[in-house]
């Protein structure tokens, strides 16, 4: 199990003026597995002495040492990379001693070609030995001269190594890495290697640690959740961890991503709907509605195997929420393909999809397929499917108008709360739901920072003097949904006094706590803000990436 990274207290805080320790920032390209990577790059800089610059100085890339943790899988990948080391170039200039170092999938694929490109880099690791960042950053400040090192095989299992997350109701927990499915499109089996399985008692035993520190969300991790088992001789692992997880107190949601249609079994559907804390929502990837282009991916599944996987587990969770992966423009596709894309796509009635036009990656067989097709007419259909999933997701979404939901508030918000004076928070059913206040709970109709800048803020008052209306990220918030778009839900009931009720959460108790450390205002019962005997557990909230 890792060792978890206490947030910074006020008195070790990287704002502090005077601090010797050098600053780091980690930026975050692709998927769930490079957000977690990133959480465990944070991790062991934290524990090597480094302190995590201040939210402003992130926002600058004003930092000792800048780790761009990169992703391989599509090909505007690269340009993003590039890009930002373009812009990193010049701040490096001005910042002498300053680090910069580049990690992940694009790394593990491109090695010393990175730094031939961009010589200013200071370091290139790859996906295998993120253990090893640390010792390369001081190792090139001493040499002064670039390191690149890339492992052939996993050096270190991830979940070992010492993680920093930084939200405290709900986080990530890996339970494999790697992937033994050879799509012809895909190049993350080439750069993670084959699947590695953890042992459930590891990774029962982080999810426990988590939920003491004050959790109650996990996402189970893995490039193929549900073929969990299959290194250690048991099939049903992924069905029995599931419900294992179940029996854990104060664990309110389970959830997660990303399974396999071929390997998704009847199995996994019934510890699903009959496991309490394990949410109606699935993402299972599509890809492509024809069949025929289906082989080609190497896919070992057909479209009537896909609906029928659908059709079973909306029979036990009639509620569930349902979202997929699209590829657009796989080589060779036909217009009578692309029609059965629709097709299925209209059938399967998506919450919603990550749509993506193919794009090549150098080294998987697809690259070199015959049929590459021209940009117009992958972008056209692209732009068909587009308004197909956007009518669908709108319809699905006026379906929850008039439905009561119980909402997880998140820490910070979006851009539609600013303008609304709304918090935001997922459903049950990971739906982004924004949720008015009852008036009257903020004075003078002022809005909440995205984090405290004071103890002050009415979120941190001691609970004698809470305001019962007023909720904490990490609270559960009870409300009744009054307007939808394709992408949000909107649920104003408490303005004219309708569903409306804050439920406390050892979340919300323990972000309270975190957040007065942070500000100088007492000691962390939970461990946030310093360590504790076996390592705290600082937990960040799962963000929705590009699926893998």
């Amino acid at each position: 199990m890792s060792t978890t990274m206490p947030t910074p207290s006020a008195t070790d805080s990287p704002d502090r003026a005077g601090t010797d320790a050098r600053t780091y920032v980690v930026r975050t390209l692709g998927c769930q597995m490079n957000v977690h990577d990133s959480e465990h790059m944070a991790g062991m800089l934290e524990q090597a002495g480094y302190s995590r610059a201040s939210a402003s100085d992130d926002a600058a890339s004003n930092a000792d040492v800048v780790v761009i943790n990169t992703c391989a899988v599509r090909e505007n990948a690269a340009t993003r990379l590039y890009g930002n080391l373009g812009q990193l170039a010049s701040l490096k200039a001005q910042r002498p001693g300053m680090q910069i170092a580049v990690g992940g999938c694009l790394a593990q694929k491109d090695r010393g070609e990175i730094v031939a490109k961009a010589p200013w880099v200071d370091v290139v690791f790859g996906t295998h030995n993120l253990d090893a960042l640390p010792v390369l950053l001081e190792r090139a400040r001493h040499n002064e001269a670039a390191q690149v090192e890339i492992a052939e095989s996993l050096q270190v299992f991830p979940s070992t190594l010492p993680t920093r997350r930084e939200s405290v109701y709900a986080g990530w927990v890996s339970i494999s890495v790697g992937c033994n499915n050879t799509c012809t499109f895909c190049i993350v089996p080439h750069l993670r290697g084959k699947e590695r399985d953890r042992r459930p008692g590891e990774i029962l035993a982080e999810v426990q640690a988590l939920v003491d520190a004050g959790a109650v969300e996990v996402t189970l991790l893995g490039q193929n959740v549900n073929s969990y088992g299959v290194e250690f001789g048991d099939r049903g692992a992924f069905a029995k961890l599931l419900r294992a997880c179940g029996q854990i107190d104060g664990l309110e949601r389970v959830r997660f991503t990303s399974p396999h249609p071929a390997a998704f079994t009847d199995d996994v559907i019934a510890a699903m709907a009959e496991t309490g804390n394990v949410m109606p929502q699935l993402h299972m990837p599509l890809q492509s509605g024809s069949d025929r282009v289906l082989r080609a991916m190497r896919r070992s599944y057909r479209s009537s195997k896909f609906l029928g996987i659908l059709e079973r587990v909306r029979a036990v969770m009639p509620d569930a929420a349902i979202t997929t992966d699209i590829i657009v423009g796989f080589p060779g596709e036909t217009e009578d393909d692309f029609a059965e894309t629709l097709r299925v796509v209209e059938a399967s009635r998506f919450s919603s999809a990550f749509m993506f036009q193919y794009s090549p990656r150098p080294g998987t067989p697809a690259a070199t397929m015959d049929g590459q097709l021209p940009k117009e007419v992958v972008q056209e259909r692209f732009e068909r499917l587009l308004a197909l999933q956007e009518r669908i997701s709108s319809e699905e979404s006026a379906a929850q108008v008039g439905r009561t939901l119980e909402v997880l508030v998140a820490e910070g918000s979006g851009k539609k709360d600013g303008a609304t004076h709304r918090l935001s928070g997922r459903a049950r059913d990971n739906r982004l739901v924004h949720l008015a206040l009852p008036s009257g709970v903020l004075a003078d109709g002022g809005t909440l920072p995205d984090q405290p800048v004071g103890l002050d803020d009415p979120r941190l008052a001691e609970a004698a003097d809470l305001d019962p209306r007023l909720p904490r990220p990490g609270d559960m918030v009870t409300v009744e949904v009054t307007r939808s778009a394709p992408h949000h839900l909107i649920a104003d009931s408490a303005v004219d006094g309708g569903t409306y009720a804050v439920r406390r959460t050892r979340s919300g108790d323990a972000w309270v706590q975190r957040e007065r450390t942070r500000l100088g205002g007492g000691d962390d019962q939970y461990g946030h803000g310093a360590p504790a005997p076996d390592g705290p557990v600082v937990l960040g909230m799962p963000r929705v990436g590009t699926p893998g």
